[in-house]
């Protein structure tokens, strides 16, 4: 385990806030920036660390984010039983393949994998009409294998993947996108959970700086559902400035990767 100093402890926070008060903000994707706020941010020396720590980070805030949903009605849960269940295994191998490539070039695919849910976002429509969607035997196949693909990119790059698991729910039953939504968390929180695991066998988590940095998520998740509410008719285009910044960390990541693998 690394030695933390002060500094790093409230930078940790402070990460913890800018990535809880984005997802308040436009409702997903900020939890992609956990880890090059840990690395390039905090300090955190290897990209390993830095994925199994942001990973407990994930499955927290996911959980607390699915309360909500699910007091709402928001969530599908034989659905997300079926989504979750399959991610769960695909999770297990993608983190044990993620450990086992070189810390750079972990960190050089996971800039392009945050180009593709910059590119997400953007494509991202607004919610559909409020019909049920239910679990049946046309559906259980592509919520299958939506499942394994999504929980396995998500085990190998230590993230929430609400942006390909949302997508991934529409394509497998037609489910409206609040619903999508809500239900994705689900999936997310089975998703961290299972990655932290991994990784924290292995050693690879920091508990003290996941705790900072949980902890500022709460408050910053706080603040930024307060800002959406007051720019609701902006969403859009705070979604659309939220991708363009991942798309230039995306770029720093790729840039400071490839240097330091060279």
């Amino acid at each position: 385990m690394m030695s933390l100093s002060a500094l790093q402890m409230l930078l940790g926070s402070g990460s913890g806030v800018l990535v809880g008060f984005t997802l308040g903000l436009v409702g997903g994707g900020g939890s992609i920036l956990a880890v090059p706020l840990l690395v390039y941010l905090v300090g955190v020396p290897l990209p390993h660390v830095a994925i199994g720590t942001s990973a407990v980070a994930v499955a927290a805030n996911a959980a607390a984010s699915l309360l909500n949903h699910a007091r709402a009605g928001h969530v599908r849960w034989p659905c997300a039983g079926v989504f979750a269940g399959s991610g769960v295994v695909g999770a297990l191998l993608g983190s044990q393949l993620g450990k086992m490539m070189d810390g750079q070039a972990l960190l050089a695919a996971f800039a392009v994998m945050m180009v593709v849910v910059a590119v997400l976002m953007l494509r991202r429509r607004e919610p559909g009409e409020d019909r049920q969607v239910r679990l049946s035997r046309a559906n259980a196949p592509a919520l299958v294998t939506a499942g394994l693909a999504v929980g396995g990119l998500s085990g190998f790059f230590g993230i929430g993947g609400g942006f390909l698991i949302v997508p991934g729910l529409i394509l497998a039953t037609g489910m409206p996108m609040l619903q999508a939504i809500g239900t994705s968390l689900v999936a997310v929180t089975a998703f961290g959970l299972t990655t932290a695991g991994s990784y924290a066998l292995a050693g690879l988590v920091e508990w003290w700086l996941a705790a900072a940095f949980v902890a500022g998520g709460v408050a910053g998740s706080l603040l930024g559902a307060r800002a959406g509410q007051a720019l609701a008719r902006r969403r859009g285009l705070l979604t659309k400035v939220f991708a363009g910044l991942i798309l230039v960390v995306a770029a720093y990541t790729l840039v400071r990767s490839l240097g330091a693998a060279g």
